[in-house]
C-alpha cells in the first residue's frame, strides 16, 4: 500500500484503525519525550509492587485460584470508564488544548481470534506485552524471548495486514 503523502488522507486511512486517531499535530523538542519514559519507570515500579509482573500471579489468575489479577484488571476498566465518562462530560482537553474524540469501534470475528491468540500467549509465557519491560528490568532474562516474539507477531500482522479481513 502507498503511503499518502497529504496529512489528512494518512489520519482518514489510520482512522479506521483503532489508533492514532486522536494524534497530536504539535511537534515537540526530543526532551518532551523524557515525560513518558518517568510515566513508564512509575508504572513499572508499581506493576512490580502490586506483582503485577509476577508469572505465578498471571498463572494463578488462569487457573482461577486467585482474585488477586482480576481485582488489578476490574479496577482499571472501573478507572477507565470514569476516566471517559468525566472526558465526555467535562469536554475535557488535552494539556495542549486539543480536543479528545471517541470514535466507536466495529465488532470484527478477527478481534476473537486476535484475543485468542494474545490469552493464549499471555497464559502460555506468563506475560502481558505491558510489563514485559519491568519483567526484564527486575532480572527476568528469559522473558526477552517473549518480548522477541511480541516484536515478531506485530511485524507479521503489519506485513499481512492488508491482506487480513477487518
Amino acid at each position: 500500500m502507498q503511503k499518502p503523502t497529504d496529512n489528512s488522507a494518512d489520519l482518514e486511512v489510520r482512522s479506521l484503525d483503532t489508533m492514532c486517531v486522536n494524534e497530536s499535530a504539535l511537534e515537540h523538542r526530543w526532551y518532551h519525550k523524557l515525560k513518558y519514559l518517568l510515566v513508564g519507570i512509575f508504572f513499572g515500579i508499581v506493576f512490580i509492587k502490586a506483582e503485577v509482573i509476577s508469572w505465578f500471579r498471571i498463572q494463578e489468575m488462569f487457573r482461577l485460584q486467585s482474585f488477586h489479577m482480576y481485582g488489578i484488571i476490574g479496577s482499571a476498566i472501573l478507572v477507565a470508564m470514569a476516566s471517559i465518562f468525566l472526558i465526555k462530560k467535562f469536554r475535557v482537553k488535552t494539556v495542549y488544548g486539543e480536543e479528545i474524540i471517541f470514535h466507536d469501534k466495529k465488532f470484527n470475528k478477527g478481534q476473537i481470534y486476535g484475543g485468542l491468540i494474545f490469552g493464549f500467549g499471555w497464559a502460555l509465557t506468563g506475560a502481558c506485552p505491558g510489563p514485559l519491560f519491568a519483567q526484564i528490568g527486575t532480572g527476568a532474562t528469559a522473558v526477552a524471548v517473549t518480548l522477541l516474539s511480541a516484536i515478531a507477531g506485530t511485524w507479521i500482522y503489519g506485513y499481512f495486514r492488508d491482506k487480513l479481513p477487518h
